[in-house]
């Protein structure tokens, strides 16, 4: 059982700011799509290889359905990989100064970004964090967190425990 540390819900990032990273990571998705279609387009120009362009004009002719799987599916991977790789730091979260941490105070592990990510599939779950804590946060035994706030109040922890601790000259 996880260990539940209260300086990890004192400092929460709050709801504005997690709508923010939700807002800022969906424009993030479909700037790399926008990409994809210019790179195809590029390519198509400037060297006459119609792969690239032939799947962008597939990926255009999609019914809803299939758009919202291959959109999903970008999203997540997206998401997955890059707070995997940043240690819990997405665009959305670089902006805002925001950051993913385990509930017991350390990174989280491999095992808690993918519960992390593939419970993104649950629909609304984007929206979840309007309520306590989003779904993805409480079945994956993690926060976002606001550094700045975190990293003092983890300080000020951190001075009052050495409080009549003896100095070592």
């Amino acid at each position: 059982m996880k260990k539940y540390l209260k300086i990890i819900q004192d400092n929460k990032a709050s709801k504005g700011i997690r709508f923010a990273n939700f807002i800022i990571d969906r424009i993030v998705v479909y700037v790399l799509f926008f990409l994809f279609g210019s790179f195809s387009y590029l390519i198509y120009e400037l060297l006459n290889i119609e792969f690239f362009i032939n799947v962008t004009n597939q990926l255009a002719q999609m019914n809803r359905f299939q758009d919202i799987i291959i959109t999903l599916s970008v999203y997540l991977i997206y998401m997955f990989s890059i707070e995997y790789f940043t240690k819990g730091r997405s665009v959305g979260k670089y902006i805002t100064g925001t950051k993913v941490i385990g509930t017991d105070g350390e990174n989280p592990s491999f095992q808690e970004y993918l519960i992390r990510t593939v419970s993104r599939i649950v629909p609304f779950d984007g929206l979840s964090f309007f309520g306590f804590d989003g779904w993805h946060d409480a079945w994956s035994d993690t926060r976002v967190i606001n550094i700045k706030n975190y990293n003092a109040a983890t300080e000020v922890k951190s001075e009052i425990d050495m409080i009549g601790s003896k100095e070592i000259a």
